[in-house]
C-alpha cells in the first residue's frame, strides 16, 4: 500500500531576498515548513554570507529548477584589494597582504579577460566534490587541493564604483556554475595586489529579482496561515526561457500520461526544448518533434 505524502500539495515559486548569515538549505527548510509543502528545492546556492535572490520551488515547480539553474544570473559585489584570504571572502583568515593599489584604468583593463567563455578554478572552500567529498570539508581539515578549472560564460563584468583605493564594486552577469569569489581572487592576482569578496548580492536570477523578493520575516509572519499562498508565483515562471506550445485536447491527455502529444507550434525547431500548456496550465516540458512534444517532465496539477 502506497504511503501518503505529508504536507500540502502546493506548487509554485517563492522568491526570497536572502539575508546574510543563513544557509540556502536553511531558507528552503523554513519556506517548506511555512507552506506545509510536500516538496521543496532551490535554484542555485548562495553562500551563507551572501544576500539576494534565492528562488525556492515548491511541489511541481521543483521539476522546473534545472531551467532556472541554467539561466543567466547577475551579481553585485565588493572586492577588497590588497588582502587574500583562505576562503576568498571576508569569512576567511588572511593569507597575504600587498601594498600596491591599481588605478581605475588598470582595473578596467584587467576585467577584459574575465568576459566571455572563461576557465575558472573553484575556491578551496566550495561545494565541488573531490573523490566523493566536498572541497570545503577537506579544506577545513587543512587539505590543499588542485581543483580543475571549469568553463564559465560571463555575459558582462563591469566596474560600478571605486569607493576608495582599497575597494572596487563590480557587477557580473554569468551563466551556471560561476564563483564570484574566484573572480575576486583571480582579478586580485592579475592586478598584483590580491583580493577577496567583502560582500556579495545576487541581484537577479533568470526571471526573479531580489528587489521583488520576500523577506524571511514575512515568511515567518504568515507561516501556516491562509494568507501565505498569496506569496506564491506561478510554476511556469521557471520555464520563462522556453517556448510555450498550446496542446490540443487529445495532445494534453496523452502528455499527462507521459506520452508524446500533439501541440500547436510555430517558430520552434526540431529537437528544441519547450513546454506544453492546456487551458492556461502547464502540462509538460520536453522535446518538440514533428508536431508533438515528447515529454521529459509531466506536471501533476
Amino acid at each position: 500500500m502506497a504511503r501518503s505524502k505529508k504536507g500540502r500539495a502546493v506548487s509554485g515559486w517563492v522568491v526570497i531576498d536572502k539575508p546574510a548569515g543563513i544557509t540556502s538549505t536553511s531558507v528552503v527548510n523554513k519556506v517548506k515548513w511555512a507552506f506545509q509543502a510536500q516538496k521543496a528545492g532551490h535554484a542555485g546556492t548562495l553562500d551563507p554570507a551572501a544576500t539576494g535572490v534565492l528562488a525556492v520551488a515548491l511541489g511541481e515547480a521543483t521539476k522546473t529548477v534545472p531551467y532556472i539553474t541554467d539561466a543567466l544570473k547577475a551579481y553585485r559585489f565588493m572586492v577588497r584589494l590588497g588582502v587574500t584570504t583562505t576562503t576568498d571572502d571576508a569569512e576567511g583568515e588572511p593569507l597575504a597582504s600587498f601594498d600596491a593599489r591599481p588605478e581605475d584604468a588598470a582595473i578596467a583593463t584587467a576585467l577584459a579577460p574575465f568576459r566571455g567563455e572563461i576557465m575558472q578554478v573553484p575556491p578551496q572552500f566550495s561545494a565541488v566534490k573531490v573523490e566523493g567529498e566536498r572541497a570545503y570539508d577537506l579544506a577545513r581539515e587543512g587539505v590543499e587541493m588542485d581543483l580543475a578549472a571549469r568553463p564559465l560564460w560571463v555575459e558582462s563584468l563591469e566596474m560600478i564604483a571605486r569607493p576608495d583605493a582599497d575597494h572596487v564594486e563590480l557587477e557580473m552577469v554569468c551563466g551556471k556554475g560561476g564563483y564570484v569569489r574566484s573572480i575576486a581572487r583571480d582579478l586580485g592576482a592579475a592586478l598584483g595586489c590580491g583580493g577577496h569578496v567583502e560582500w556579495l548580492r545576487r541581484v537577479w536570477s533568470g526571471p526573479f529579482e531580489a528587489d521583488k523578493g520576500v523577506s524571511l520575516d514575512e515568511i515567518e509572519r504568515l507561516a501556516r496561515s491562509e494568507d501565505i499562498d498569496a506569496l506564491l508565483l506561478p510554476l511556469e515562471l521557471g520555464l520563462a526561457d522556453l517556448p510555450e506550445l498550446p496542446a490540443t485536447p487529445e495532445g494534453a491527455a496523452r502528455l499527462k500520461n507521459g506520452n508524446p502529444g500533439m501541440v500547436i507550434a510555430s517558430g520552434v525547431e526540431f529537437g528544441e526544448t519547450a513546454w506544453a500548456s492546456y487551458q492556461g496550465k502547464p502540462v509538460a516540458v520536453g522535446s518538440y518533434q514533428s508536431g508533438e512534444l515528447h515529454p521529459s517532465r509531466v506536471f501533476n496539477l
